[in-house]
């Protein structure tokens, strides 16, 4: 047992599938972690998704005690609590802060009308102008206005909403609090002030007081309370702070914070995420900008709706034969032996419609330029270029917007494939860096705990402190030519296929 003088602290990351939680030491170092999976996750219709917040308080305090006993420590010990989670989902209480029905989260698709009668009733410039951002079904204001028009007898006994993680810290504190960096993805923030938008709330009829208070990431915000000590193991009164959603805290345990710094994540969906100084909107709505979990500083982001969800589609679906252990291997050694640019074949990722740069939800996945002596091999090299090909896309919307790109790191399930690092590079043009330490958002979390337990000064310290770079991934000038090939083709098929009226919205 580690000596009752070490101090720790402890991210804990509400995400879809599972909550994690992580336990990390004064130099960064990992002392334990676990993971408890969400039993709770209901579709009634199609493009609805719907959790049930008790059930990320049990995964999260299960995990937190596995991780104090794993750790075999004196919970005393653990000197500051940080939280990160899924982003966008709406947790609604009464005025006794029950829940009053299943959340609405993140991949919910359901307010596409309330998203017209925001740029119908507000209009889209204004929403923009207000929130920095557009109207999307994935954001939190949508999700409360289509419980407003649809579930009348429960909006009238609606008081506040908390978003994922923020449930998780009022059952551990009964405190409610948001952090800046997630609200921005609620459409309710004034994103470049770091304050509520009383002109968006006031434009939409929702009460300025559902909305808790606001706070900096690594900002201490609430206790553990008697309660929440007994269902976690935490000790009573252990401060928490404000954390971040999975994609702030995720930039944080990768180091991007600095102005010019920038990741390219694939998991699930795929992201490009940019550490800026100042809070840069783009007039198209096609990339989302919210404020950073760093103080002071924003981020913007481009999403890609189905990056690695391209590859697992390809693998359930049409490559059955292979051991589900070692499927995503096979299909990185198999394509590895078909050259660069899968022989004229190109990928569009659109399988769940498209954020950045398209705003469509429409849109669909397509697989053009096949011929006979194309094999499953050329299309797994396809979609990962593809997916790089979309991810590019939001690079060269940073260029429109005079973002700076200074250097580039991987992350994310794609980044463990040597074969898809490398492709990255290659499309991007740009020697792009792999970091020791693949926690996530729980580890960023930790970070920010460790701030405001006053283990690092700042979050640039913490950053500078322990994040290491473990590899370093060059580019190939050689096959510059070949990628912008494929890429100005991938860029013309999106509009082809859409006047033809290929996709849903059509």
């Amino acid at each position: 047992m580690a000596g009752k003088e070490t101090q720790y602290v402890l991210g804990i990351d509400v995400g879809t599938g599972g909550s994690r939680a992580l336990l990390i030491d004064r130099a960064g170092g990992i002392v334990a972690s676990a993971t408890t999976e969400h039993t709770a996750f209901a579709s009634p219709r199609a493009a609805w998704a719907e959790q049930d917040p008790h059930d990320w308080w049990r995964a999260s305090a299960a995990s937190v005690r596995q991780v104090i006993a794993t750790a075999s420590i004196d919970p005393s010990q653990i000197a500051c609590v940080g939280l990160a989670g899924q982003m966008h989902g709406a947790v609604l209480l009464d005025e006794e802060d029950n829940v009053l029905r299943p959340a609405l989260i993140w991949c919910d698709q359901r307010s596409a009308a309330q998203c017209e009668w925001l740029n119908q009733k507000v209009g889209a410039s204004r929403v923009l102008e207000y929130t920095a951002n557009p109207a999307l079904t994935n954001f939190t204001l949508t999700k409360l206005l289509w419980v407003r028009d649809n579930e009348p007898h429960l909006w009238q006994r609606f008081r506040r909403v908390l978003l994922p993680k923020d449930y998780v810290r009022f059952r551990l504190s009964g405190e409610h609090a948001m952090d800046v960096a997630e609200a921005s993805g609620t459409l309710m923030l004034d994103v470049e002030r770091r304050r509520w938008s009383t002109e968006m709330m006031e434009a939409v009829a929702v009460p300025l007081s559902c909305l808790p208070r606001l706070f900096e990431s690594p900002e201490i915000c609430a206790r553990v309370s008697r309660a929440g000590a007994a269902a976690s193991g935490l000790h009573e009164g252990t401060p928490i702070v404000a954390g971040a959603g999975d994609q702030a805290a995720g930039a944080v345990a990768m180091g991007i914070v600095e102005p010019g710094a920038v990741s390219a994540t694939i998991g699930t969906s795929g992201v490009v995420f940019a550490a800026t100084a100042r809070a840069a909107t783009d007039p198209k709505g096609r990339v989302h900008t919210f404020c950073h979990a760093v103080p002071h500083r924003w981020h913007i982001m481009g999403v890609t709706q189905a990056a690695g969800l391209s590859l697992r589609w390809f693998r359930d679906q049409l490559a059955r034969d292979l051991d589900a252990e070692t499927a995503y291997t096979t299909l990185s050694r198999e394509a590895g032996l078909v050259p660069a640019g899968s022989e004229g074949l190109i990928w569009l990722p659109y399988l769940m419609g498209e954020r950045t740069p398209h705003v469509d939800p429409g849109a669909r996945g397509a697989l053009v330029g096949i011929g006979a002596s194309h094999t499953r091999a050329h299309v797994a090299r396809a979609i990962m270029e593809g997916v790089a090909y979309s991810l590019r896309d939001t690079f060269a919307i940073f260029a429109e917007m005079n973002v700076p790109v200074t250097g580039v790191r991987l992350g994310g399930g794609g980044a463990r494939s040597a074969l898809w690092r490398k492709i990255q590079a290659d499309v991007y043009g740009r020697d792009c860096e792999i970091v020791q330490t693949e926690e996530g958002a729980a580890y960023g979390a930790a970070l920010l705990a460790g701030v405001g337990a006053k283990f690092w000064a700042s979050v640039d310290e913490a950053c500078a402190q322990v994040v290491e770079v473990k590899q370093r991934v060059a580019h190939d000038p050689a096959m510059t030519p070949i990628m912008e090939r494929g890429y100005e083709i991938y860029r013309a098929l999106y509009p082809a296929l859409k006047r033809a009226g290929a996709f849903a919205s059509q």
